[in-house]
């Protein structure tokens, strides 16, 4: 088998760091890129509002922020300065900035942002532009929560009009520009790399994904309906479909609502995800350990167990 890859998940891990430690989750993403780790990612909300709780909380407070699960007082730090900050104090390290909630920007504010920090990051920047699930976050901001897939297609073709050349135009119903210069472009010609994601393989995420992508990023498990089918549109469209990372993950197995889950345990259900195709991991730490000081140990057992299946 190939040998995996883990990508650690560096947000969400606040029941066993204060929200304003983001110099520790620096020196985190230090220590994983020492131990072998592939990558860190880092998701984000801009603000959450009153229905971002709408379920109730997660049973485990270390398990994954999913829609509604969350309090709105969750923290929720700039993704992007983080990682320019990350980028700064390590050198192979893939940075994945998971979930840009794109349609809530301006794709030359965006472009620029994201081009910027691909240079500083010597091109190991990753992207997953998605459109969210959270309308109060889209009220607070002032944009159309129904628009949000529009817009995104948008923002899609018209950062990468600018990323490939300047000047550049585009001219849609929600983004519109004319000969614009925008320097210095990203590290990569085409752009940072992207990603795409959701809780299903919808057609417009597979048109992003034949489009636009270098990786799958499911939330959840699809169906082997759902890959065959993503195969088929990348060969229609002339892609190989082995051009497309394949990203699994790992779930913490919590023997109840108060402790952390047991590493190997959990992390047995990658060799599975490898025979269907996927060769990349996320792993948050909270879920397995309950002191910020065990992070070293974490990260060099986690990476020894992954190794182990390859």
């Amino acid at each position: 088998m190939t040998t995996p890859k883990l990508m650690m998940i560096l947000s969400e891990n606040w029941t066993i760091l204060e929200p304003g430690d983001l110099r520790e989750l620096v020196d985190w993403a230090v220590t994983a890129e020492a131990a072998g780790i592939d990558g860190v990612m880092i998701s984000e909300h801009i603000v959450l509002g009153p229905s971002s709780g709408a379920n109730g909380p997660m049973a485990n407070p270390r398990d994954y922020a999913l829609p509604g699960n969350q309090d709105p007082a969750t923290p929720w730090p700039s993704s992007l300065v983080l990682l320019s900050a990350i980028a700064a104090r390590t050198t192979r390290i893939r940075l994945f900035a998971g979930a840009i909630i794109a349609p809530l920007r301006h794709p030359l504010d965006l472009a620029r942002h994201l081009g910027t920090l691909d240079i500083l990051s010597g091109g190991r920047l990753i992207v997953q532009p998605t459109v969210s699930w959270h309308k109060d976050e889209y009220d607070a901001l002032g944009v159309d929560f129904k628009t949000r897939g529009k817009r995104l297609d948008e923002q899609l073709a018209a950062m990468a009009a600018v990323w490939k050349a300047s000047p550049a135009s585009f001219h849609g119903e929600h983004f519109s520009f004319a000969e614009t210069y925008l320097e210095p472009k990203a590290w990569r010609r085409a752009g940072p790399t992207l990603w795409f994601g959701g809780e299903t393989l919808h057609k417009a995420l597979q048109r992003r994904l034949v489009q636009f992508g270098s990786g799958f990023h499911p939330l959840g498990r699809p169906s082997d309906d759902d890959l065959a089918a993503l195969a088929d549109a990348m060969r229609a469209a002339g892609r190989d479909p082995a051009e497309l990372e394949m990203i699994g993950g790992t779930r913490g197995l919590f023997p109840d609502d108060d402790s952390p889950a047991e590493l190997a345990e959990s992390m047995a259900v990658i060799p599975e995800q490898l025979e269907r195709g996927f060769t990349t991991f996320c792993i948050k730490p909270n879920q397995f350990i309950d002191d910020k000081r065990d992070i070293e140990s974490f990260c060099r057992d986690a990476q020894a167990i992954a190794t182990s299946y390859a």
